[in-house]
């Protein structure tokens, strides 16, 4: 297994620091280029993302391609010292080719055409727009293959949304037929589609899902979800192709958005050369802790380098003050921007880059934060903030292209998500599958024990312990690879809701938890979904093998289950199924599965974790008790081991460090008993010998 990776270019051995630059929209004042090349140095920033939306300064009529402008901006950037992500245009179509191709315009799925505008809103079958998008960036890669500016293609911006043109709708057929071996019988029986007779008898009868259509058969609304993150790899790979054959030694990555459930994110990541992600917290906010939403954060930062098997990552995009789309557009505190930046870097990344540079000054985004406002110079709070960051990256360069190897992976998946979203069961509108991943990470995350976020069709084998919260569907091969995993000593961590669908959205037959059944010990015979106001509480008996105590409140959802050939650790304490077990542990091989049947409180979590960490050996960043708010996280490679101390709360914290010597590679002071974090601090540590 690789410990440390190259640079994302030979040409920056160093942190990319830099933001979203659009030097297109101020062509007509020159003079500011030449403002924001000195700025850029002041920020310390080396790298920028230009031309992402761009296409109409690049070719304003059909045919007639004007590069002048970004030849300056290219060499200026060279002749300063910094470095290009080069991005192609898509992701905004100039309004001469919608007006005179109409089918590059994007469909909603009431199969009305939209008119111009916004974004992505484009047709990915439309062999116009595919056409016009690869001369595009086969214009792009002749004119800058040998720039020595260029170190990465940004392709498009943002991927998302689907189109319901006919195009679409055939295309949407046409990939029904390849997956379905053109057997019409197989998608029938795949879909159950005797169901309120909706059983098809010709592929031209199929549509897409529509809101004055169908929606109710969920193998149909799964079938297409995969089709659309399909088409848009189809799209993607398209765009690639000339970028791939003029310039072979240039990466290529798209902006990722987090936990998006439009495009399964682990399909698309397998094109990328680099992952890139946008990040945007409502930091500040009034319904969460800073902690609790930091270790949300943490969770995709996490989840963005397990899609490349721990390869670290971009951070594409992020505000150095606020943005403009939130309910409330809240300032980063004092301190917040330094730490959120070397958050993503604790977790991962090799890069921390804004949106946007400038502000924009006119249209949807002149009042987002940017690292230069509208008052265009460097005296403001936020530029010394982003400077402040800059400074602290180039005193990184020995992190750079390290990694981790956690000992525990949680299991987050975007095919189980769709079809628990779809699941007419539970709480209608709000299951809560993201946030109850969320919650079992978050109980490593509080301890400093580093965790990959990963697919069921990942691979187990690294891990001591793996977590698979809600694993509603289970696709062929995970449970043969579940169980194997725990014969060979692993554990396993499952429970409510959990083996009850396979990749078609048919319930297994047979009693739930289906193919986990057996390596579970357990059989899920039926949940109860509780009120706001109903709580339930599961008590550990005496003499548990965890050796737990205590109730803990138990609420949302309580399954009742039947013991099989699993031990009862604790039991519901009231309603009708008092005294039924609710927490139970399986030995199977050298391993053990543990099943929790309820949705419980977080200190439920929290202790039942720390038993089995402690239980496994877990790798943690450091070895010690962490404060209320405070996490550590590792980064390792050429044999060196740096440990990110953070401090997500309002509050100075104390840590008690154990009898190591450690160096703070940000100030160059030593440690070896106690550490100081000031609110929002964060240290940056090195073992001294």
């Amino acid at each position: 297994m690789v410990n440390q990776y190259p640079p994302i270019s030979d040409k920056c051995r160093h942190f990319l620091h830099g933001g979203d630059y659009n030097p297109d929209q101020w062509i007509k004042t020159p003079e500011i280029w030449d403002e924001d090349m000195r700025l850029m140095k002041l920020a310390n920033c080396n790298a920028m993302s230009v031309g992402i939306f761009s296409w109409s300064s690049i070719e304003p009529e059909e045919g007639l391609f004007t590069f002048a402008w970004l030849d300056t901006i290219m060499d200026k950037l060279h002749d300063n010292h910094s470095f290009a992500i080069l991005a192609t245009p898509s992701g905004a179509r100039p309004a001469w080719m919608s007006e005179k191709y109409p089918e590059v315009l994007r469909m909603g799925p009431d199969r009305e055409r939209n008119l111009h505008g916004h974004r992505h809103n484009h047709c990915p079958t439309s062999p116009i727009y595919r056409e016009k998008t690869a001369q595009i960036n086969r214009k792009l890669a002749e004119r800058y293959k040998n720039h020595p500016a260029l170190i990465l293609w940004h392709v498009s911006n943002a991927y998302g949304g689907e189109c319901h043109c006919p195009l679409c709708r055939e295309a949407f057929r046409d990939w029904l037929k390849r997956r379905y071996e053109n057997d019409l019988d197989r998608l029938n029986d795949a879909w159950w589609t005797g169901f309120w007779s909706h059983r098809y008898s010709d592929w031209s009868q199929l549509e897409p899902p529509a809101p004055h259509g169908e929606t109710s058969v969920h193998g149909l609304n799964l079938s297409w979800k995969r089709f659309v993150t399909d088409q848009t790899i189809s799209f993607y790979k398209n765009e690639i192709a000339p970028l791939r054959e003029l310039t072979p030694d240039i990466p290529v990555t798209t902006n990722l958005m987090g936990t998006y459930t439009g495009l399964d994110y682990t399909k698309l990541a397998k094109e990328l050369d680099v992952v890139s992600w946008d990040n945007y917290p409502n930091w500040h906010n009034d319904w969460e802790s800073t902690a609790e939403l930091a270790s949300k954060i943490s969770f995709v930062h996490d989840l963005n380098r397990s899609l490349k098997g721990g390869k670290p990552f971009m951070l594409m995009e992020s505000t150095p003050s606020h943005v403009n789309w939130q309910q409330v557009n809240k300032l980063k505190r004092p301190g917040m921007h330094y730490l959120s930046s070397l958050q993503a870097v604790a977790h991962g990344s090799d890069t921390v880059q804004y949106f946007q540079w400038r502000k924009s000054r006119g249209s949807s985004e002149k009042l987002h934060g940017a690292v230069v406002d509208h008052c265009g110079h460097e005296n403001t709070r936020v530029f010394k903030d982003v400077a402040e960051v800059g400074a602290a990256l180039q005193k990184l360069n020995c992190v750079l292209g390290t990694t981790v190897r956690p000992d525990a992976a949680v299991i987050y998946d975007w095919e189980n998500r769709w079809a628990i979203d779809d699941a007419q069961a539970l709480k209608k509108d709000q299951k809560g599958y993201l946030e109850t991943c969320e919650s079992h990470y978050r109980a490593l995350w509080k301890r400093g024990i580093p965790a990959d976020v990963i697919s069921m069709d990942s691979d187990f084998s690294s891990y001591k312990l793996v977590i698979a919260p809600m694993l509603y569907m289970v696709r062929p091969g995970t449970a043969e690879r579940i169980e194997k995993f725990v014969e060979n000593g692993g554990v396993f961590v499952t429970g409510y809701f959990s083996g009850y669908v396979d990749e078609n959205d048919l319930c297994f037959l047979g009693g739930f938890p289906g193919p986990l059944r057996k390596v579970t010990g357990i059989w899920a015979e039926e949940i109860d979904a509780l009120y706001d106001d109903d709580k339930n509480a599961v008590v550990f008996g005496p003499d548990n093998a965890l050796n737990l105590n205590g109730e803990y409140e138990a609420r949302e959802y309580c399954e009742l289950i039947h013991a099989e050939t699993a031990d009862v650790l604790a039991v519901y304490k009231s309603d009708f199924y008092a005294g039924r077990p609710a927490v139970t542990v399986n030995s199977f091989g050298k391993g053990k599965a543990y099943y929790l049947a309820a949705r419980t409180e977080e200190r439920f979590l929290d202790v039942f974790y720390q038993k089995l960490a402690d239980k496994k050996g877990l790798m943690r960043a450091l070895h010690c008790e962490l404060p209320e708010g405070v996490t550590a996280q590792l980064r390792c490679g050429g044999g060196r081991k740096f440990i990110f101390l953070m401090n997500f709360s309002e509050a100075e914290k104390i840590v008690d460090i154990p009898g190591f010597l450690y160096k703070d590679l940000l100030t160059g002071e030593m440690y070896n008993d106690r550490i100081s974090l000031l609110p929002y601090g964060v240290k940056v540590m090195e073992e001294d010998g």
